[in-house]
């Protein structure tokens, strides 16, 4: 039993073996397992949500002028978009964005993977941008931001909260594929936690999708975040690599269940 920082005695668990230490790791990485399965399950769930088209126009302000929901896209068919609150009346204004969804920025993983997905993230708030372009000066953030200037917020359900969106982009058509918030928004921020978010998902061979969904083999389009050429082949000595690494994996898997 050791103390915690207030001096109350920490209720700790037994000190045992390696060995015993390992049986009871095998024995929790079975619920593991099987919550990794369970969350693939739910994301192949969420790949199949009915889609609501979006019929209004909005309106953003970026670094360059004014821009409609269609350009946040940027030329790609997913959009994810998570509304932070930085503006007057906010805690921290205007030094800072709100607490909880500057912790979220500071999650946001490098956006070339996304953007290797034909996914966008973007962020929006409605403080300016002369502030907007400060505070991300200042935090090293490097999403776009933009800010809103009529009802998106309140259409979309983060007018009083934050909260993601999600959009797909099928020629002229926008449409509304999936929304979370609350503890829903705290895991954000990993390249694979909002590509499972995304209609597409991952577009990873293994995946449970719709006939017809892009999907490409598991670990060949990975690249570092410098180096993505669009539409380019994926580079063959990272699939003969990969490829030896999943057959010593399996070999291993194997072997483990003899």
């Amino acid at each position: 039993m050791t103390a915690s920082s207030n001096g109350t005695p920490m209720r700790t668990p037994p000190v045992v073996s390696p060995q015993d230490w390992e049986t009871v790791r095998q024995q929790l990485l079975v619920k593991e397992k099987a919550h990794t399965r369970a969350r693939d399950a739910l994301a192949a769930e969420r790949r199949r949500m009915p889609w609501t088209e979006v019929a209004k126009t909005y309106v953003f302000e970026g670094p360059s002028g004014t821009l409609a929901l269609p350009d946040l896209f940027d030329g790609r068919r997913q959009l994810i978009v998570y509304r932070a609150f930085f503006e007057p009346g906010v805690y921290g204004w205007p030094e800072h964005a709100c607490r909880g969804c500057s912790m979220v920025a500071d999650q946001v993983a490098h956006l070339a993977h996304l953007n290797a997905r034909d996914t966008t993230l973007v962020f929006v708030s409605r403080a300016p941008q002369a502030d907007i372009a400060r505070l991300k000066a200042q935090m090293d953030w490097k999403m776009p931001w933009y800010t809103l200037t009529d009802g998106f917020d309140a259409d979309f359900g983060v007018d009083e909260w934050h909260g993601t969106n999600v959009f797909y982009r099928d020629g002229g058509r926008i449409f509304r594929t999936y929304f979370l918030n609350n503890r829903g928004d705290e895991q954000m921020g990993g390249t694979w936690n909002y590509l499972d978010i995304t209609p597409l998902g991952r577009q990873e061979v293994w995946e449970d999708s719709p006939e017809g969904y892009p999907q490409t083999p598991t670990y060949k389009w990975w690249n570092w975040h410098d180096s993505y050429v669009p539409d380019a082949a994926p580079d063959r000595k990272w699939v003969e690599i990969s490829d030896a690494g999943e057959a010593a994996f399996r070999a291993q898997s194997a072997a483990a269940k003899q």
